[in-house]
């Protein structure tokens, strides 16, 4: 019998493969979502790698409009990435419109469809100041919306939202997570960029975790 019953919103970042490990007991199904972003072609495949790895299904849901309509430096058709730290002033440019709104309405009804009553997002509290959807004060009425707007009454799981990236770094050096096999820089080049926002994160976070970074950087 399977007693599985939550689906996951994974990027194929430090964050949502730290939770699909400490999750997967609960895990069936994985989401990624292909929304037109400079890093996307980088962060999918380690996202599929993991999936095989657990042996967890794994699907990608084009969301290209996005990358259409929105306006963001994250996106291909957004401008340069912004280098330094990962504050609000600097990293403002970066936020993707809503974008855990839509991608949490789409899993919540993946998960209905499915039959599965929960679904596991990975924000945490780094984000909170730059992007207003990772926020408990956002979480919390999605959750309560998703829940009385499906059937099966989907809840939102959000573990991380109070924690930092290095506290989530240091759950995921327990589970002997390879971070080489996650994606963060938000250039999506080949290598990663190791000064934009997110890289400078990224270093710190495992730093603090007590974790030798196995990442390679341009600098």
């Amino acid at each position: 019998m399977n007693n599985k019953h939550g689906l996951i919103v994974l990027s194929g970042g430090m964050d949502s493969v730290t939770l699909l490990y400490e999750y997967q007991k609960d895990i069936v199904l994985a989401v990624s979502f292909d929304y037109g972003s400079k890093h996307n072609a980088r962060e999918l495949p380690f996202a599929r790698l993991h999936c095989e790895r657990l042996g967890i299904e794994h699907l990608v849901i084009p969301l290209g409009f996005i990358g259409q309509y929105f306006h963001s430096a994250l996106l291909s058709s957004g401008g340069a990435i912004p280098k330094g730290r990962y504050d609000e002033e600097n990293m403002a440019s970066t936020v993707v419109p809503f974008r855990n709104g839509i991608m949490l309405s789409i899993a919540a009804g993946l998960a209905e469809s499915r039959g599965l009553d929960r679904v596991y997002i990975a924000n945490h509290f780094g984000d909170h100041a730059i992007y207003p959807d990772c926020r408990s004060s956002f979480i919390r009425p999605m959750h309560e919306a998703i829940h009385e707007g499906t059937g099966n009454q989907v809840s939102i799981s959000a573990p991380y939202t109070d924690l930092t990236k290095g506290e989530i770094a240091a759950h995921g050096k327990k589970l002997g997570i390879d971070y080489a096999e996650t994606w963060s820089c938000y250039e999506g080049d080949t290598i990663q960029c190791g000064t934009c926002g997110t890289c400078i994160e990224r270093r710190e976070a495992m730093q603090e975790a007590g974790i030798i970074d196995p990442t390679q950087y341009k600098e």
